[in-house]
């Protein structure tokens, strides 16, 4: 069984189908859907010679023991945001399969080093807001204190929702114990941006992920009666929160490579007729340099406080997550820079604003990198996303090419 491009597009397609609808990837973390999708992928293990089991966080991994007790670790992640497209994170975990499929042909069933194929558990953080939880729970940054409580839009808590799934959010710490031996990591992904499409390029190199500082801004003021308050006596806690979603464009604007999103807004009492008494919002930023990062966030709670009082509101702030800005490891971009440039000539690279699963790991010191396969009209979390099938194809056989050329560093690594 040689190395089969066509068949990921293939595996990719069925995926589509049996968890998606005419909206969409159906795919979200700890759902129905996302279990199906799971069962799935195990119906495709039956004829490989693998172990396969699911750590305390809700990891699955799948290994192909080797010669050698270190692993090289290949992933992605199957669950998706509500509404997504059919590429983002299940491309990584599928394409791994496929080059697992590989090394077990290859080296009939034991190739010099152990591979182990992860599909991390909730990387898109869809549902409760806290992305990258499987990894993080692998790399020992996990946040239980504040994760177990945090509520979807039903008001089911993330413990409730786990425990459904058989997971104890106690115990996910316990997923640390796979690391033991990894010895490098390799994720493909879809860009999910413009860049490679304009440059007219297939694929790059990742040089890291984007820092990234999550925090929720709660404006209060009164509510009241939207016939009989006239606006100068209004203390609109809404109006305070628009100037602040129109002001961190102009904060970003200041860094070159920064990014500043208000993606989510609330009001309350939220009636047509009806001041708005409480906001809240949610704001992301974004950057590869942490002093940006810093003056960024700093800033934009210095205007948020101006424009609560220009509003007559008061505002507070509170921290969801955050994560510093994460470099890959020389040695392994060279490597994937030298795929790139034998199958497509030229190897671009990018930094990555989206968050991966790549990153938790490469905290940990694990030596990582990542692959970008262009998406078309750069768009992804969106029914539209899109990449052609021989770009696809192309991304496998160079997930393939890196994953042969880093067991060799790995390898030679172990002898020094």
């Amino acid at each position: 069984m040689s190395l089969d491009p066509k068949r990921t597009v293939a595996e990719l397609k069925e995926l589509r189908e049996l968890t998606g609808n005419a909206d969409g990837a159906q795919r979200v973390a700890w759902t129905d859907t996302w279990l199906k999708s799971r069962a799935w992928l195990l119906d495709k293990l039956s004829d490989l010679p693998v172990q396969q089991h699911y750590d305390a966080a809700g990891n699955n991994w799948i290994t192909l023991q080797g010669e050698s007790p270190r692993s090289l670790l290949l992933g992605g992640h199957l669950d998706s945001v509500p509404n997504g497209g059919w590429l983002d994170g299940s491309l990584g975990v599928l394409a791994s399969l496929e080059v697992l499929r590989r090394f077990a042909t290859e080296f009939k069933g034991r190739p010099p080093t152990t591979i182990r194929v992860v599909d991390w558990a909730d990387e898109e953080g869809a549902r409760f807001g806290r992305s990258l939880f499987g990894s993080s729970a692998f790399a020992g940054t996990h946040s239980i204190a504040a994760d177990r409580v945090r509520r979807d839009k039903d008001g089911l808590t993330m413990e409730e929702a786990l425990k459904r799934c058989r997971i104890d959010i106690q115990a996910i710490g316990d997923s640390a114990v796979e690391r033991t031996n990894a010895a490098a990591y390799l994720e493909l992904h879809i860009e999910q941006g413009p860049v490679l499409e304009r440059m007219g390029l297939p694929l790059a190199v990742v040089l890291g992920t984007k820092g990234v500082e999550r925090h929720a801004f709660t404006f209060f003021g009164q509510e009241a009666h939207s016939g009989s308050t006239p606006m100068n006596a209004r203390r609109d806690a809404l109006a305070a929160a628009a100037k602040l979603a129109l002001e961190i464009r102009t904060i970003a604007g200041k860094h070159p490579e920064a990014v500043c999103t208000m993606g989510s807004v609330k009001t309350f009492p939220g009636i047509v007729t009806a001041v708005v008494g409480r906001c809240e919002a949610t704001l992301d930023q974004r950057d590869l340099d942490p002093a940006v990062l810093a003056s960024m966030y700093r800033e934009a709670c210095e205007v948020s406080k101006r424009f609560a009082a220009e509003e007559g509101c008061t505002v507070e702030e509170a921290h969801i997550w955050s994560i510093e800005p994460i470099p890959f490891h020389p040695a392994l971009i060279k490597l994937a820079e030298e795929t790139i440039v034998e199958l497509a000539g030229t190897a671009p690279k990018l930094p990555s604003g989206p968050l991966h699963d790549a990153a938790e790991v490469a905290r940990l010191g694990i030596p990582t990198v990542m692959l970008f396969v262009q998406s078309l009209k750069g768009i992804s979390h969106n029914k539209i996303e899109d990449t052609t099938p021989e770009h696809i194809e192309m991304s496998v056989a160079a997930l393939d090419r890196l994953a042969t050329k880093t067991m060799q560093w790995i390898l030679q690594e172990t002898e020094r």
